[in-house]
C-alpha cells in the first residue's frame, strides 16, 4: 500500500472526468431535466457578469473537478486497487455530499444567491438551490448523481495506480 498518487493520471482523467460530468450536467440542463448549472453558480460567486461568470465558472469546476479527483486518487490508492466500481460508488457518496452539504451552504457563501429564509434582494437575485437542489427542478438530484457516478466510473476504470 502507497500513498503516492500517480499526478498525470489523476490530471489526465480528472480532466477526461470532469469533462464527463460537466457533459451530462450541461446535456441535462438544455434537455430540460434540471436547471442547475455548476460553472455559472461558481463563477457567479466571483463576477456579477453573467457571461464571464459562465467561463469563470468552468474554469472554476475544472480545477474543483481536479481536486476531488486527488481525493479519488488518495482512496484508490490507500484501498491499493482502482476500479470503474470503487470510483463509481465514491461518486455516489460525492453527489450526496454535493446535493446534502454544499448546496444547503451555498446561499451563505454566495454574494449573489438568496437564502430561502430571506428570499432576494437587489444583489441577491439567484434562486438557492434547496435541499437536494430541487429548486432547480425535480429531476436534478437524479442528474447530480448520475454525473458524479460517471466521473467515479472513469477515474476508477483508468486511473493507474502509482508504483
Amino acid at each position: 500500500m502507497t500513498a503516492d498518487v500517480n499526478w498525470s493520471s489523476a490530471l489526465l482523467w480528472g480532466f477526461a472526468a470532469t469533462v464527463t460530468l460537466t457533459a451530462i450536467m450541461t446535456a441535462a440542463k438544455e434537455v430540460g431535466m434540471s436547471r442547475l448549472s455548476l460553472p455559472y453558480l461558481l463563477g457567479s460567486i466571483v463576477t456579477a457578469d453573467r457571461d464571464r461568470a459562465q467561463t469563470r465558472g468552468l474554469i472554476m469546476h475544472f480545477v474543483a473537478g481536479w481536486a476531488f479527483t486527488l481525493l479519488y486518487a488518495a482512496a484508490f490508492e490507500s484501498w491499493d486497487r482502482a476500479t470503474w466500481w470503487l470510483g463509481a460508488s465514491i461518486g455516489v457518496i460525492h453527489a450526496m455530499f454535493v446535493l446534502t452539504a454544499a448546496m444547503t451552504v451555498l446561499p451563505s457563501l454566495h454574494p449573489r444567491m438568496a437564502s430561502e429564509q430571506r428570499g432576494p434582494s437587489p444583489t441577491r437575485q439567484l434562486e438557492p438551490p434547496g435541499f437536494l437542489a430541487l429548486n432547480y427542478g425535480p429531476r436534478t438530484p437524479y442528474v447530480v448523481i448520475a454525473a458524479h457516478i460517471a466521473f467515479g466510473a472513469i477515474l476508477g476504470a483508468f486511473y493507474q495506480l502509482a508504483g
